[in-house]
């Protein structure tokens, strides 16, 4: 097992130091720049007071993209579902 490393993440003017497992940090990273970028857009699109206000908008938009994907893979699931049912049913009458 790799041995814990220890980074500092900037977000919105404070510094995190976290202690990671290695293979987590790229994807830390990234998501930090993920929430900076937006930070920005927010800041620039509309007249934001507290930073507090930023990533509440920030993290109100990650997880509205998390359930998104959740609800768009239940519906992709069905209908493959739905088609894979009716393919069943053509092979089973293919076969009697």
């Amino acid at each position: 097992m790799a041995e814990p490393l220890k980074i500092k993440l900037s977000i919105a003017d404070r510094v995190y130091p976290l202690t990671i497992n290695p293979s987590q940090e790229e994807g830390l990273r990234l998501a930090t720049k993920k929430i900076e970028e937006m930070i920005k857009k927010f800041e620039q699109s509309y007249a934001v007071r507290d930073k507090q206000d930023v990533l509440a908008m920030c993290a109100l938009q990650f997880a509205a993209q998390v359930e998104q994907k959740q609800i768009d893979n239940s519906s992709d699931t069905q209908e493959m579902e739905a088609r894979l049912n009716a393919l069943d049913r053509l092979l089973q009458e293919q076969l009697s």
